[in-house]
């Protein structure tokens, strides 16, 4: 179950990121650094949450299609 309010977690501070880089693009108009690291963030956060679900398939801790 943990595993899972990590997931969901992680996800929100991935869609959290997006949104933060679109304002940042908005506001400094494309000009500033804010932007890309941003964006870094969130490419960092969903090559962080792909290989934690694939530990938590390799070891149990999530399963397909569960009842």
């Amino acid at each position: 179950m943990l595993i899972k309010v990590l997931i969901v977690i992680i996800f929100s501070m991935i869609v959290l990121s997006l949104f933060s880089a679109l304002i940042f693009f908005y506001k400094d108009k494309g000009a500033g650094k804010r932007t890309v690291r941003a964006l870094t963030i969130r490419i960092s956060l969903s090559i962080f949450l792909f290989a934690m679900l694939m530990v938590g398939f390799y070891f149990g801790l999530i399963t397909p299609h569960a009842d």
